[in-house]
C-alpha cells in the first residue's frame, strides 16, 4: 500500500465516530463498509473495544478506519456480526480471525462444526495423551535440516510404540534393526498412549503437522532384513522430507 497518509482519528478532520452510524473500513487494503452497531455487536470484542469512543484507530488517505491485517477473511467476520451467520468455506481461516478479534460467539459456533470439532478438539486431546509429541517433532524437522545439507531428500527413523506392550518389546526391536540404524540416537519415538486412534492416525498427525511448516514429507514403512531367528517389528517407519 504506497504512501496511504495515515492518521489518527482525533487528527483527522471528519466528524468524531460518535456522531456517525456508518463506517468505512480499510482492512490491510480490502475496503468495507457496516454501522457502528455492528461492529459492536458484542461488547467484549476488540472491534467493540476499538471503535468505542474516543477512537484512537488511524486512518487511510479516503479516511478509511484501518486495521493493520489481512483483511482476506474480514468479510465472513462482518456477516457474521449483520446477520449471525456462518461461513461455509474457510473455516480455520475464519476461526482464527474470530479469535482474534475476540469475538468469542463466532469462535465457538465454528468450532461445533464437524471440521474443527475434529481439528481442534478431537485431535488435540489425542496428541495431548502422546508424551513428548510437539518435541519430537521439533526434533524431527531440526534433524532432518542438519542432514539436508547438498542432498534433495533427508530419511530419519521414527518408531510408533502404540502400547505398553510394543514399550516392552523396544530394546529387542532396536536390536533387530540393522546396523546403520541400530543407533538409539538416530531413532525418534512416539508413544505409547492411551486413547482410541491408531498408529496409522498418528502417522496422519505428524505428516500433517510437518507439512504445515512448509516441508514435503513421506512416511513409509521400514522395511527390516529378514532374519529367521529373530522376530520382525512393525514399529518402524522412514520419514523422508524432500526440499527441491
Amino acid at each position: 500500500m504506497n504512501e496511504m497518509g495515515l492518521k489518527s482519528a482525533e487528527e483527522h478532520s471528519e466528524p468524531n465516530l460518535l456522531h456517525t452510524s456508518v463506517v468505512n473500513l480499510n482492512v490491510g487494503g480490502h475496503r468495507f463498509c457496516t454501522t457502528l452497531s455492528t461492529l459492536r455487536k458484542y461488547p467484549d470484542s476488540k472491534l467493540a473495544e476499538w471503535f468505542g469512543a474516543p477512537s484512537k484507530l488511524l486512518r487511510d488517505g479516503q479516511g478509511h478506519y484501518f486495521l493493520d491485517r489481512d483483511g482476506s477473511h474480514f468479510g465472513a467476520v462482518l456477516e457474521f456480526l449483520r446477520s449471525d451467520r456462518i461461513p461455509t468455506e474457510n473455516l480455520q481461516q475464519v476461526h482464527k480471525e474470530a479469535v482474534h478479534y475476540n469475538i468469542t460467539a463466532l469462535s465457538k459456533r465454528l468450532e461445533e462444526s464437524p471440521l474443527l470439532f475434529g481439528e481442534l478438539v478431537g485431535r488435540k486431546q489425542f496428541l495431548a495423551r502422546v508424551p513428548h509429541y510437539k518435541e519430537n517433532i521439533e526434533v524431527l524437522t531440526r534433524i532432518a535440516r542438519a542432514e539436508a545439507v547438498a542432498s534433495r531428500h533427508s530419511s530419519i527413523m521414527i518408531c510408533v510404540l502404540r502400547t505398553q506392550e510394543d514399550l516392552g518389546c523396544y530394546d529387542n526391536a532396536i536390536s533387530s534393526l540393522d546396523s546403520t540404524t541400530r543407533n538409539k540416537e538416530s531413532v525418534v519415538t512416539f508413544g505409547p498412549w492411551n486413547a482410541a486412534p491408531s498408529a496409522k492416525d498418528l502417522l496422519d498427525c505428524i505428516r500433517k503437522d510437518i507439512e504445515s511448516q512448509g516441508y514435503t514429507v513421506h512416511i513409509q514403512p521400514h522395511v527390516m532384513e529378514k532374519n529367521f531367528l529373530s522376530r520382525s517389528y512393525n514399529f518402524f517407519y522412514t520419514l523422508t522430507f524432500t526440499w527441491w
